[in-house]
């Protein structure tokens, strides 16, 4: 009999949202999908963790300095994998550990290395441009010791493989469960009132103000109706404030603020259409979350976008540089003239992984 096999999966700062989720996710399939082999996850806390028969091991510290983060990557997790012996090494959160493993792999989801960011970027968030330099250094510290390295899109894959010579690069589509709902929806709303919704935390690089200077142009003509609702309340940080400051005027613009689960899926009930004009993503869930609930599409016209959207019968691109642009597609949407079209996708080149479980028989195959 073949000793057991052991994969450690390493996510000590996921404690909320998303990222909490991803962990949920990867730890509830490894159970299934590794039913023989022994999992033993690093996270911030046990409790955030229910599958029956893995081991927790909590490090509720990480979260309070990038230091102590830091030390127990590159320090802490050497001595721990000496111990453990494990087969593969799952890192679900950027930063390559030094470990002792036959295996090891890194999932790298954070923007910030790529973002570009402005000087207006710096001012409205002044620790931005170093923390996209601080990632990019993060990132390409010990990356080659992985077996792989997994991220999110196509145009990720191109970008690791040309910044940090990384030729294994595995492209994981994120799986999302949100429920297809109607609530709330009308078919008989005025085609001409629209409502655009955007859901999105204020940060620099989400763009929000390119809806503001659309709407300032599309309010100049007095028979303007449409609306757009998006989830921030404009007192969050200096970006918001400075949004407020702006566009607080505008009445077709509605600070909804940040909305729970639930409310979301009202919210996207009510919405006509998703405007997600967003600069940088590494996947942009919101616009998954739309096309669930079967709403028209317009979205910012980069490869992010274009990628998420994939296949699907009522979308549209536009310059997220250009307001007048944004303007006139809205116009269109609340004139009823034909802009939203189908788009079609082919799913990235090997290695690919449409799941988690196709990820981690990926990861384990050979071992």
């Amino acid at each position: 009999m073949s000793p057991q096999k052991t994969l450690v999966i390493s996510a000590v700062n996921f404690t909320e949202g998303g990222p909490l989720t991803v962990l949920r996710d990867c730890v509830e399939t490894a159970a299934q999908v590794l039913p023989d082999w022994r999992i033993i996850v690093m996270a911030h806390d046990a409790a955030l963790l229910q599958t029956p028969g893995i081991e927790v091991r909590a490090f509720p510290q990480t979260k309070t300095s990038w230091l102590k983060r830091i030390a127990l990557e590159w320090v802490g997790f050497k001595r721990i994998s000496e111990e453990l012996d494990p087969d593969l090494w799952l890192s679900l959160h950027d930063m390559t550990p030094r470990v002792k493993a036959r295996r090891q792999a890194v999932y790298c989801h954070n923007p910030a290395p790529f973002s570009r960011p402005t000087l207006r970027d710096s001012w409205f968030e002044p620790k931005y441009l170093a923390f996209a330099l601080f990632y990019t250094r993060l990132y390409a510290s010990f990356i080659s010791r992985n077996h792989a390295v997994i991220v999110q899109q196509q145009w990720l894959r191109e970008e690791f493989q040309r910044r940090f010579g990384i030729r294994r690069v595995i492209v994981a589509y994120p799986q999302t469960e949100v429920a297809r709902t109607d609530i709330g929806r009308s078919d008989a709303r005025p085609v001409r009132s629209p409502v655009f919704l955007y859901p999105a935390i204020p940060r620099c690089f989400k763009n929000f103000e390119i809806i503001g200077q659309a709407l300032a142009i599309l309010e100049q003509d007095p028979t303007w109706s449409g609306t757009v609702r998006w989830t921030i309340d404009g007192t969050e940080n200096r970006y918001s404030r400075w949004l407020k400051a702006h566009f607080g005027q505008l009445r077709s613009l509605q600070w909804i603020g940040r909305q729970t689960k639930d409310a979301m899926q009202q919210e996207y009930g009510r919405a006509t259409s998703l405007l997600f004009p967003s600069r940088v993503e590494t996947w942009g869930l919101p616009i998954t979350e739309a096309k669930q609930a079967g709403l028209p599409l317009l979205v910012a016209d980069l490869p992010y976008a274009r990628e998420t959207v994939g296949s699907y019968d009522q979308a549209a691109f536009f310059d997220p540089r250009d307001p007048a642009a944004l303007a006139s597609c809205m116009r269109r949407v609340s004139e009823d003239l034909p802009l939203f079209a189908a788009t079609c996708a082919a799913n990235p080149s090997a290695p690919y992984a449409e799941s988690w479980p196709s990820l981690l028989r990926l990861l384990t195959a050979d071992l």
